[in-house]
């Protein structure tokens, strides 16, 4: 059992964190989740994507009053409109936020402090491939670089380690460095 003492850190309530992991390292089925989007075309290069319910902890939840809609599109370049981000710079936007939660609740964990946390995320990409151009460049980016500014009250080792923590830790780095399997079935009328 974990013993917490200093409750709020970061905003993160540390007592039900180390709760919530003691929970699931005893009941470890309690860790199955499953995450949903939908996703709509609207028009040209706009679509819409709405989340809102998710399967946790044995069971459906509902907490969610109303969806978060995230609308996409592209830049006029690629011919669009700019409703929205194009979905390479939603990726790049789950990664930095994924890593920047994970770094919160690691720095919460580890007593740590945060002031500030900021990062810029550059992803290179030659559409040439993804527009069938030519088969030669990959449909996606050949590389993302992350650079982070963190501050707190620990000592500039300990912030990077930290991040590094954070960075073992991250679901979505993790998807993004090492892939995942993407099952696609179509259905017609």
């Amino acid at each position: 059992m974990s013993v917490v003492t200093d409750t709020i850190r970061n905003g993160v309530d540390t007592g039900k964190m180390f709760g919530t992991l003691d929970l699931i390292r005893d009941q470890p089925e309690l860790a199955r989740f499953q995450f949903r989007a939908t996703n709509r075309w609207i028009d040209g290069a706009h679509n819409r994507s709405t989340i809102q319910g998710f399967y946790a902890a044995g069971g459906e939840d509902t907490s969610r009053a109303e969806a978060f809609a995230l609308d996409a599109g592209e830049p006029a370049i690629l011919l669009g409109a700019d409703e929205g981000p194009n979905p390479a710079e939603y990726l790049l936007h789950a990664l930095a936020a994924c890593l920047t939660t994970s770094i919160v609740y690691v720095g919460a964990a580890r007593k740590v402090r945060l002031a500030s946390v900021e990062s810029t995320l550059t992803g290179d990409m030659d559409v040439r491939g993804a527009l069938g151009v030519d088969d030669e460049p990959r449909n996606g980016f050949e590389r993302i670089g992350v650079s982070f500014r963190v501050t707190g009250d620990a000592p500039p080792e300990k912030l990077r380690e930290v991040v590094e923590r954070a960075t073992a830790r991250s679901a979505v780095y993790d998807m993004v460095t090492n892939g995942v399997p993407v099952a696609v079935e179509v259905s017609t009328s």
